[in-house]
C-alpha cells in the first residue's frame, strides 16, 4: 500500500517519510509500545465524550474516495467516515486481526460463509448501517457491488488492483471493458449499471457473494482494504477520485465530511445517520475532528509537546528524526513506537528514464547504484537504527516468505568498476523527494553525497507531499519523460502475515503493476520474477509459496529493481490530553475514532 498502502498501501510516514498506504488485517498483534516500553494507550479513567480533536499536518490525503485511495494518510481520514466489510480494531495488543465491521460475522466453512472449495464467500451486511442521505438509507449489497466495480474505473483506478486482478471471477474482463467506456459520470454510470461482474453479486438486499478463481485464505484480510468499501448511488454523479466528489461524499461511518479544502483543512462532524449499535469498532468519543494541513513537521512536534491549545494529534506529520533519540532517551510517555510490516523508505530506480542515454535500463548500472548507496548513512539521518532496522531485500521480516539476504554490501570501488564496465560516466540523476519532510529531505542529501563519491551527480526534484504520488509517481508520463530518475517511496503490507503478494503484485509484477493501476513506479519488468509470482500465488501450501516468494525476492534484488533501506518502527506523538491512543499499523497512527480528550481540554 501507498504508504500507498496500499496503501497499500494502500500506503504511511515513518520518521517523517511517507509510506504507501496499506490496508491491514490478519492474525498477529500490533507489537506497538511507548518509548518506555509500556502501554501507550493512556486509557486510564472513564472515557469522556465531546470536544474537538485537532490534528496537525503538512500535506493532504490522496483521494477522498474509498474505492480509489491507496495511501495510509488517506486511510487515516477514511477511518472517520467510511466503513468496510471487515477492518482492524483499536484493540491494544491485537490490532492486526481482521474483525467484522459492516459484515455481521466472520465467514467460515462451518457457518456457510465460505464454500467447501474455498472459492465462494457469502457475507451479510448489518441491518441498520446507513448512509447519511435524506432520508438515511440502509447500506446494501448492491452498494458493495458498485464499490468493487468502481475500483477499476477509467479515470483513476485503485493502485492495488494487482492484488486481486486475477482472483475475482471476471474482474479482468470487466475492467478491460471499463477502460473503453468513457470518462464522464454518465458514461461510467452506464457501463457500471449495464455490465455484470460475475465475481461480485448481490444475492439479496444485504447479502453479497464473492466468487474467486482459486482459494485464497487471505481474502477476508484483503476485504479490509477501503477499495472494497460499498459505494452509494450518489457518488455516480461525480468523476471518481475528483475533488468535487470528495466535497460531496456520502458517509456510513460515525463522522461526515463537512468541508475539504485540499492542502488546507478538512473538517468532520458527527453523522446523524450512524448508529453505534451497528459499529463494533469505532467508539466516536469526540464530536468533531479538524485537520489543519498547513503546519510544518517541526511546528507540529513543538505544539504537541508544549500543550498548545488546538493541538492534539499528528495527521501526516511525525516526530522529526533528529528529535527521536532525545524523546526515546527521555522515555517520553506521549511517544509511541509501533511495529510496521513495511519497507519505508526505499529508493526507486526509474528503468524507463531516457536520461543519460537510458542508463538506468541497464542492470549493471542499477547494481552499481546498489553498491554505491550507503544504507547506514541514510538510516542515521532517519533517526538511527533503533527506529530504522536495516532491510536489504523486498519482504519485511514479519511477512511470510522473508529471508535475510544482502547482495550489495556498500562498496564504492565495486560501484565504480560496474559503471566503467557498463560504459557509463558523468551521469546526472534527478532525485524526486519531499522537502516538507525532514526524513525525506535528509535521506535525499545522504544519497546525493554517497553517489557523488562514485562520480554521479544528483540533482534534487522537490515535490510537496500532496503532489508526490498523485502528480509524479502515479503518472506514467513523468517517469517515461525523465522528470525523475530516482525517487524515495515506501510500502506497507495490505494485510498481515501471509502478505507477500501485497508487495510483489503491486510493485514487481511487470506490466500489470505499472502505474496508474499498480505501484511499480520504476516500470521494472522481469519475466522470471513474474513467473515466480504467478507460481507463488497458486502454490497449494504456505510453505511452498514461501519458498517461491524467497526466490522472487532474490530475483528482484539480482535485477536491482530498487534500493531497500529499512523496515522502520513507526514513531507517533500525541498531546497529553489525548487518551486511549491505540496505534493501528494500517493507518500508521493512533485511531482517531477511538481517542477521547480530557474534560478540561476539549479543543475548539
Amino acid at each position: 500500500m501507498i504508504m500507498r498502502s496500499p496503501r497499500r498501501l494502500r500506503l504511511v510516514a515513518v520518521s517523517g517519510v511517507v509510506l504507501l498506504a496499506t490496508a491491514a488485517c490478519s492474525s498477529g498483534s500490533s507489537g506497538g509500545g511507548s518509548a518506555g516500553n509500556g502501554s501507550s494507550t493512556s486509557s486510564a479513567g472513564t472515557p469522556v465524550r465531546g470536544g474537538t480533536l485537532n490534528m496537525l499536518g503538512s500535506g493532504d490525503i490522496d483521494y477522498m474516495d474509498p474505492n480509489i485511495s491507496y495511501y495510509s494518510i488517506g486511510y487515516l481520514a477514511l477511518r472517520l467516515w467510511s466503513r468496510q466489510l471487515f477492518t482492524y480494531p483499536a484493540q491494544p495488543g491485537d490490532t492486526t486481526t481482521a474483525v467484522p465491521d459492516l459484515a455481521t460475522e466472520m465467514p467460515t466453512v462451518s457457518n456457510g460463509g465460505i464454500s467447501k472449495d474455498g472459492k465462494t464467500y457469502t457475507i451479510t451486511i448489518r441491518q441498520g448501517a446507513k448512509w447519511n442521505t435524506t432520508p438515511a438509507r440502509q447500506v446494501t449489497a448492491a452498494d458493495e457491488v458498485r464499490g468493487v466495480k468502481r475500483t477499476c474505473n477509467p479515470v483513476q483506478p485503485f493502485g492495488g488492483i494487482p492484488d486481486f486482478a486475477t482472483l475475482i471471477q471476471g474482474y479482468q474482463q470487466f475492467c478491460s471493458g471499463f477502460a473503453k467506456a468513457g470518462t464522464s459520470p454518465a458514461a461510467i454510470t452506464k457501463y457500471l449499471d449495464n455490465t455484470d461482474l460475475p465475481g461480485v453479486v448481490a444475492k439479496n438486499e444485504r447479502t453479497v457473494v464473492f466468487h474467486l478463481t482459486q482459494p485464497a485464505t487471505y481474502f477476508v484480510d484483503m476485504l479490509t482494504l477501503p477499495a472494497f468499501s460499498p459505494a452509494p448511488e450518489e457518488v455516480m454523479k461525480y468523476v471518481p477520485a475528483s475533488q468535487q466528489l470528495g466535497q460531496h461524499q456520502v458517509s456510513d461511518g460515525p463522522y461526515q465530511v463537512d468541508a475539504w479544502n485540499p492542502t488546507k483543512q478538512i473538517t468532520f462532524s458527527r453523522n446523524p445517520a450512524w448508529d453505534a449499535a451497528t459499529d463494533p469498532v469505532r467508539k466516536a468519543y469526540v464530536d468533531k475532528v479538524v485537520i489543519d494541513e498547513t503546519v510544518s513537521q517541526e511546528s507540529t512536534q513543538q505544539q504537541l509537546q508544549t500543550g498548545t491549545a488546538g493541538a492534539d494529534m499528528e495527521f501526516n506529520n511525525f516526530p522529526p528524526p533528529s528529535q527521536l533519540p532525545g524523546l526515546i532517551a527521555a522515555k517520553d510517555p506521549q511517544l509511541n513506537l509501533g511495529d510496521t510490516s513495511s519497507s519505508n523508505p526505499y529508493i526507486v530506480f526509474n528503468t524507463v528514464s531516457p536520461n543519460n542515454g537510458g542508463a538506468l535500463g541497464k542492470v549493471a548500472v542499477r547494481q552499481a547504484l546498489e553498491y554505491a548507496l550507503n544504507r547506514a548513512h541514510i538510516i542515521q539521518v532517519l533517526g538511527g537504527p533503533k527506529v530504522n532496522p536495516p532491510l536489504t531485500h523486498v519482504l519485511p521480516s514479519n511477512v511470510a516468505g522473508s529471508q535475510s539476504i544482502d547482495l550489495y554490501p556498500h562498496d564504492a570501488a565495486k560501484a565504480k568498476q560496474l559503471l566503467q564496465q557498463a560504459g557509463v560516466s558523468g551521469m546526472t540523476l534527478k532525485f524526486l523527494y519531499r522537502p516538507d519532510s525532514e526524513g525525506s529531505r535528509k535521506a535525499f542529501q545522504a544519497a546525493q553525497q554517497d553517489l557523488s563519491q562514485v562520480g554521479i551527480n544528483v540533482k534534487g526534484v522537490p515535490a510537496p507531499s500532496a503532489d508526490f504520488y498523485t502528480k509524479y509517481l502515479q503518472v506514467p508520463s513523468a517517469a517515461r519523460s525523465g522528470v525523475w530518475d530516482l525517487a524515495l517511496a515506501g510500502w506497507g503490507a495490505d494485510w498481515y502475515g501471509n502478505a507477500a503478494l501485497s508487495f510483489f503484485a503491486p510493485l514487481f509484477s511487470g506490466q500489470p503493476s505499472f502505474p496508474p493501476v499498480g505501484s511499480n513506479y520504476g516500470f521494472y519488468d522481469s519475466a522470471r520474477t513474474t513467473s515466480l509470482i504467478d507460481q507463488a500465488k497458486a502454490a497449494p501450501t504456505e510453505s511452498q509459496s514461501s519458498s517461491l516468494w524467497q526466490q522472487a525476492d532474490e530475483q528482484v534484488m539480482k535485477d536491482a529493481a530498487f534500493f531497500p533501506i529499512t523496515q522502520p518502527v513507526q514513531a507517533n506523538y500525541r498531546a497529553a490530553q489525548v487518551h486511549n491512543a491505540v496505534y493501528v499499523e494500517a493507518m500508521q497512527n493512533f485511531d482517531p475514532t477511538n481517542v477521547w480528550l480530557s474534560a478540561d481540554t476539549q479543543g475548539g
